[in-house]
């Protein structure tokens, strides 16, 4: 059977609790558009988060991967166009680290663009009555980092796996001690993943419709 590999982070900036986490961890063992689905806990640590990643790919030999992370203040599921090989991180991660303007790997391409058609599953999403959209940054934490070193893996590894990354936004427990900013709730959050999942597998290749900004 093939299998799809969801991978959530660690709690992280004084968070005690992460939506990428909880949401895919209720996906673990579901069956998706005839694929099974293994979730996995990435550590929110440059490096390490790498590691256990490169570590799952080699067990599991998924045929699709989507990576997800906590975006507070994205108002909606975000499906990353484009990851870029630079660390530059405003605050450390969970082992203290802080890299600035490092190479995730040094040598490596300028960036790696999703595998996955965002597009298609942008407008499934919106059709299902979720907010989402195609995002240009996947900024420059361990996120970026994660989604990099997905696409660098499966682009030098011979897998023959599509991969990509989404952000989500903060649960409403966690808006409620960020005022103003945006939330959406696990059930919502655990439904647009799995149609989201369910998109990538229904589509080889993505549509052609708008997804740029203007800024």
């Amino acid at each position: 059977m093939t299998t799809v590999l969801l991978t959530g982070f660690e709690p992280f900036d004084r968070e005690p609790i992460n939506p990428s986490w909880e949401a895919v961890r209720a996906l673990d063992g579901r069956q998706i558009g005839g694929a099974r689905v293994v979730a996995r806990q990435l550590p929110c640590v440059f490096g390490a988060a790498i590691t256990q990643l490169e570590a799952a790919l080699r067990e599991l030999q998924p045929a699709l991967v989507l990576c997800v992370g906590q975006a507070g203040g994205r108002v909606d599921l975000s499906l990353e166009r484009v990851a870029i090989n630079i660390d530059d991180a405003r605050i450390a991660d969970n082992a203290g680290a802080q890299p600035i303007d490092a190479p995730i790997v040094a040598g490596g391409p300028a960036a790696y663009f999703s595998t996955l058609p965002i597009k298609a599953m942008v407008a499934d999403l919106r059709a299902a009555g979720l907010p989402a959209s195609v995002s240009q940054t996947a900024g420059t934490f361990v996120c970026n980092h994660v989604f990099y070193g997905l696409q660098h893996a499966l682009a030098t590894s011979g897998l023959a796996a599509r991969g990509g990354f989404l952000h989500i936004p903060y649960l409403p427990e966690q808006a409620a001690r960020h005022p103003g900013a945006a939330s959406m709730s696990l059930s919502d959050l655990i439904r647009g993943i799995e149609l989201a999942v369910a998109s990538a597998l229904a589509h080889s290749a993505d549509i052609r419709q708008s997804g740029g900004a203007t800024h």
